[in-house]
């Protein structure tokens, strides 16, 4: 899979920060931004990779489908906390370990970090604190791609642009959708720019996009200044209703931005407070949540599989879809549309837990008691972490309830 992102290089108007809504196409959903689903503070030693648990990278100097020229890495020198609660990210001009690119030789290095495999949600407020960098040629990015890109191509699986700028435009943030049909130079979008020739590259700026079912809206310092909805799409598929994974980078150079010149300086730094996520609170009812248990690990479905008889299991904490589960009127506990069920109804103590079929059966209820015990009152069982371990991928099982910290829950 390559992962692409292909930027659209028409010009977009720029509006002040004072001035209403660009592209303003439809009401926003009545809900709002929810609970704190995942963020990161940045907190650590100067010098410290970013949290492995959080962020991956991607590496290499292939352009990236826009004639990039810098060769990602996963070096300290290109992405490392700088001890004050920032992750830095930094572009540089040099190629110590000899890397090639799709030029030759590389000329720069810069890092690309991403929460693909650790971190993904479908909807809320998606949130940045950024001092970006600055100079010709230089275009930093806050943004997501869906997470089904491996199987189903982009731009089908969607991209959303939270924050870009390119360096010969100082004062000016971009936010852009794109999918099928809207991709690439059609990509959908707006941008906004600081009165009085400001550069965002002299400050710290908030960069959101709110996320909901029926439209996406993008914020500069709080500032709405963008927003689109299906109808935007022109009669083509509205593709942002499954989960998305968030991307960092600094790249140099490319299509859009341009190559770096004589009035360029390196290294550049995009210096990142935090990165936070917010649920989608769809304001009444039934509200998806995690269920945190022995070691603070969340109650999982292995590898996001709705499929029945998936495994339900242990694992770290991270936000997505696996690990929203939904206590039903009825009894039952939900996630990916599947009911938390005891496999073949038994009632012995050892029998695994799954994801099944929603049956209504005594093998999918469930009691959430004042003691923090899950309890399936079918067979006067506990919910329990199979032996008394948080390691990820431990199995999940009834067992006579003891009081024992691997029976404990919370949400």
């Amino acid at each position: 899979m390559r992962s692409i992102r292909t930027i659209a290089a028409v010009a977009l108007a720029s509006v002040g920060l004072t001035v209403a809504l660009t592209a303003t196409t439809a009401t926003p959903a009545a809900a709002g931004p929810g609970a704190v689903t995942w963020s990161d503070e940045f907190t650590g030693a100067a010098g410290s990779p970013p949290d492995a648990g959080r962020w991956r990278y991607d590496t290499g100097g292939t352009g990236w489908g826009n004639n990039e020229l810098q060769y990602y890495t996963t070096s300290t020198r290109n992405a490392a906390l700088d001890g004050n609660g920032n992750l830095v990210v930094t572009a540089r001009k040099e190629n110590p370990s000899g890397y090639g690119c799709w030029y030759g030789s590389c000329q720069y290095t810069s890092a690309r970090l991403l929460t693909r495999g650790t971190f993904a949600q479908a909807y809320g407020r998606f949130e940045a604190r950024i001092k970006i960098p600055r100079g010709q040629g230089m275009w930093p990015a806050f943004w997501m791609l869906g997470n089904d890109i491996a199987t189903n191509p982009w731009p089908n699986s969607g991209e959303i642009d939270v924050m870009e700028n390119v360096g010969n435009q100082p004062s000016t943030v971009y936010g852009t959708i794109h999918g099928p049909g809207y991709s690439g130079a059609g990509g959908l979008g707006g941008s906004t720019s600081l009165p009085g020739g400001q550069a965002l590259a002299d400050a710290f700026h908030t960069y959101t996009v709110d996320w909901a079912p029926d439209s996406i809206t993008w914020y500069l310092d709080g500032v709405a200044y963008s927003r689109k909805s299906p109808a935007d799409a022109g009669g083509n598929k509205w593709v942002f209703d499954h989960p998305f994974f968030m991307l960092l980078n600094v790249a140099v150079g490319g299509n859009w931005p341009g190559s770096p010149d004589a009035g360029t300086s390196f290294p550049q730094t995009m210096v990142v407070d935090y990165v936070r996520v917010q649920a989608w609170d769809t304001g009444g009812g039934a509200t998806a949540g995690p269920i945190v248990g022995y070691g603070g690990k969340c109650v999982d479905v292995a590898g996001a599989n709705p499929a029945n008889g998936t495994a339900v299991q242990l694992w770290t904490c991270n936000g997505t879809a696996a690990q929203a589960w939904t206590w039903a009127s009825d009894g039952s506990v939900r996630a990916l549309g599947k009911c938390l069920d005891v496999t073949a109804g038994s009632t012995a103590s050892g029998t695994k837990v799954q994801l099944y079929d929603c049956n209504g059966t005594g093998a999918q209820k469930w009691v959430f008691s004042s003691a923090g015990d899950i309890v399936n009152p079918q067979a006067n069982k506990c919910l329990d972490a199979t032996g008394v371990s948080s390691a990820d991928g431990t199995r999940l099982q009834i067992w006579d309830c003891t009081g024992a910290a691997n029976q404990k829950w919370r949400r």
